[in-house]
């Protein structure tokens, strides 16, 4: 419905107009329609397929290096520290 399209948009936090709030209603239709239409596959006796071209992630060894450097010499770099860390502004 329009009021589902402007809940989700609130919550998106989009303003739209009714023109624009009617077209996302008739795409977001089409979707569920697509889906509905996925859920009528049989897939008795398939095995679930994750990846299909065959790519495979390349590991390393996650091993610490050895550096020549000191954290002392770090932590004079930086232009604040506190606690032998170095100090940062909050994010949150």
């Amino acid at each position: 419905t329009i009021d589902d399209v402007k809940r989700l948009a609130d919550l998106s936090a989009l303003t739209l107009s009714d023109q624009q709030a009617l077209q996302f209603k008739k795409q977001l239709e089409d979707i569920l329609a697509y889906v509905e239409q996925l859920n009528e596959v049989d897939t008795r006796g398939l095995e679930p397929t994750y990846q299909v071209t065959g790519l495979e992630n390349i590991w390393r060894d996650d091993a610490v290096q050895d550096s020549e450097i000191q954290r002392e010499d770090l932590l004079a770099l930086s232009p604040d520290k506190a606690d032998n860390c170095v100090k940062v502004p909050k994010v949150l």
